[in-house]
């Protein structure tokens, strides 16, 4: 069985290597492209651009203050909403549908709808035996592109809130979006499409595949256009597969290859915008200080995860399995390191992919897998979302530094007032108490506790994983809990919704607020953000809160399962 050897530590160290030496020059392009400056593929690209805007009437100089970025935020997000729906509600109709797949059942669709518009990609569904071709093209995959571009949209109106001085326009949200999809989602995908298809994933409008087995028996094997849905779901932190069993299955991930270049999509756009954001404000070392502070706390998870999988099992070792290694619910594929890597990179960044089952993860696993989401998904976190979350932590922080040395808080230049502490509040604390509010209704509804494979404490750990990657906009599940029925697809739904725009909203409104203020100039009383004091202040911050609000439904569910299995017991 497998162990942690010498040539696990080199695959970590050059997988670190290459995300970090990838997202470096990556953040600098997104910068140079969502600040209008020319760059690499602006010869081929830009004219398309100025096409979109006389297409759809975009006067690309206009710029609005934040409400008028809250309103085209909140229109988009809407239309889209009604959109997916109704071509999900209407698919047995429509046409790319060669398996004659009904319509989508409406509670099923409408928690669809909500889960890809706002970028967290849950599945109540299995995709091959539920959505078409087309659904699957045109409603979900076109939502894995806005919805990703739609959520670094208020990342961009953030920071020209700290680099404004004395006026109310953040920018025009209809030329960050386009420019978002057009300059860094479709190419990049595009590449990551052209790798995947390269080394067996599928894509394929052809019907689903009749075969024979070795037994004679007849087999349907699900195909169609796989490759270009799976680039762009990790890129943009969506997750959503074309498969069920979604990056477990060898047509979406067939080889280590395509694990490798998976892993890497989904950590490239989340660490390149936290390079990104100190670029716009015009303090790279700005970027380089939050960068830190997450990499600190996804390598501690990290290894957490990968000692708590090596350690194994008691309950196995008794059993005479080597090492109780665990690998029920691991890809043979991909083993140990490479399941529990994907695990801790897709719980930090929001993106809810799995190539493992986390349900069989070991508890202190599983632990670490909600603390990342339970704490906002700021350890990156998902495309622009993330961002904003480090920004609200950094705001506490320099709240609490003020406490200590009785001085007006002030972040990046820009005093911080009653109304920016308070949509920090509810941005961090608002969705956490409905993690916990959904998930104590859930386990006194007799019918909710009935949809549960486990139970006891393990069960207690799915319903509070299924409402933590829902209020996180993450998308991944433990996989124990039936979750395809009225009261979850409703609540799952609900708190999706709360999850977006409770982080979202707030933080378009205090961009507003500190456009209007003057730059405060720097004096030797300003606290410096950048050094390691602040990195040290920073982490402290989001662990101390992530304790305080799930320490004790923590000690319930994966805590206590972990006790436990050390006692011989399990679930």
């Amino acid at each position: 069985m497998e162990r942690f050897t010498v040539n696990d530590i080199v695959f970590l160290v050059f997988f670190f290597l290459l995300f970090i030496g990838l997202a470096l020059p990556m953040g600098r392009y997104q910068s140079r492209v969502y600040q209008g400056e020319r760059n690499f593929l602006s010869a081929l690209l830009h004219p398309v651009e100025r096409f979109i805007y006389r297409l759809c009437g975009i006067d690309a100089r206009k710029e609005m203050n934040w409400k008028g970025y809250v309103f085209a935020f909140l229109a988009f997000n809407g239309f889209g909403l009604i959109f997916l729906f109704l071509i999900q509600v209407c698919q047995g109709g429509l046409p790319l549908n060669p398996q004659k797949l009904p319509g989508v059942r409406w509670d099923l669709a409408i928690n669809t709808a909500i889960s890809f518009v706002t970028n967290t990609n849950w599945q109540s569904y299995g995709g091959e035996t539920t959505m078409s071709y087309l659904t699957q093209m045109l409603g979900l995959t076109v939502q894995n592109f806005v919805s990703a571009a739609a959520g670094i949209c208020p990342m961009l109106a953030l920071a020209r809130g700290f680099t404004n001085r004395g006026v109310e326009n953040l920018g025009n949200f209809w030329v960050d979006l386009t420019r978002a999809v057009l300059y860094v989602l479709l190419p990049l995908s595009f590449v990551v499409s052209i790798i995947l298809a390269s080394q067996g994933v599928v894509q394929t409008l052809r019907p689903p595949v009749q075969a024979t087995t070795l037994e004679g028996k007849a087999q349907t094997i699900a195909v169609g256009p796989v490759a270009s849905q799976i680039a762009i779901k990790q890129l943009g932190s969506n997750g959503g597969g074309f498969f069920n069993v979604n990056s477990c299955h060898p047509f979406e991930n067939p080889n280590q290859f395509t694990n490798f270049i998976e892993t890497i999509s989904i950590l490239l756009l989340p660490v390149s915008l936290v390079f990104t954001f100190g670029y716009m404000l015009k303090k790279s070392r700005q970027g380089w200080a939050f960068f830190q502070a997450s990499m600190i706390l996804f390598v501690a998870g990290l290894i957490l995860a990968i000692l708590s999988e090596v350690g194994g099992n008691p309950i196995l070792a008794k059993a005479g399995i080597a090492g109780g290694l665990n690998m029920e619910g691991k890809e043979t594929r991909f083993g140990l390191i490479n399941s529990v890597l994907w695990g801790q990179a897709t719980t930090v960044t929001s993106n809810g992919s799995v190539n493992a089952m986390h349900d069989s993860m070991l508890p202190l696993t599983g632990l670490v897998y909600l603390f990342n989401m339970g704490i906002g998904e700021v350890i990156f976190g998902g495309v622009g979302v993330g961002m904003i979350g480090l920004v609200f932590y950094a705001i506490l922080t320099m709240f609490i530094a003020g406490l200590m040395i009785g001085k007006t808080p002030e972040l990046f230049g820009k005093k911080l007032g009653i109304f920016e502490m308070v949509m920090t509040v509810i941005a961090l604390v608002g969705p956490a108490v409905f993690v916990l509010l959904f998930s104590a209704l859930a386990t006194i509804t007799p019918f909710a506790r009935s949809m549960l494979n486990n139970p006891s404490s393990h069960g207690l750990s799915e319903i509070l994983y299924a409402y933590s990657s829902a209020l996180g906009n993450n998308g991944s599940a433990f996989a124990g809990l039936n979750a395809n029925n009225p009261f979850y697809n409703w609540t799952l739904g609900l708190g999706m919704l709360i999850g977006r725009f409770a982080t979202i909203l707030p933080a378009i409104a205090i961009a507003g607020v500190l456009s209007r203020k003057q730059t405060v100039f720097q004096t030797e009383a300003t606290f410096p953000t950048t050094g390691p004091l602040f990195v040290g202040m920073l982490i402290a911050v989001i662990v101390v809160m992530g304790a305080l609000t799930f320490l004790p439904v923590y000690a319930l569910g994966p805590i206590l399962e972990h006790l436990f299995m050390q006692s011989g017991k399990a679930f």
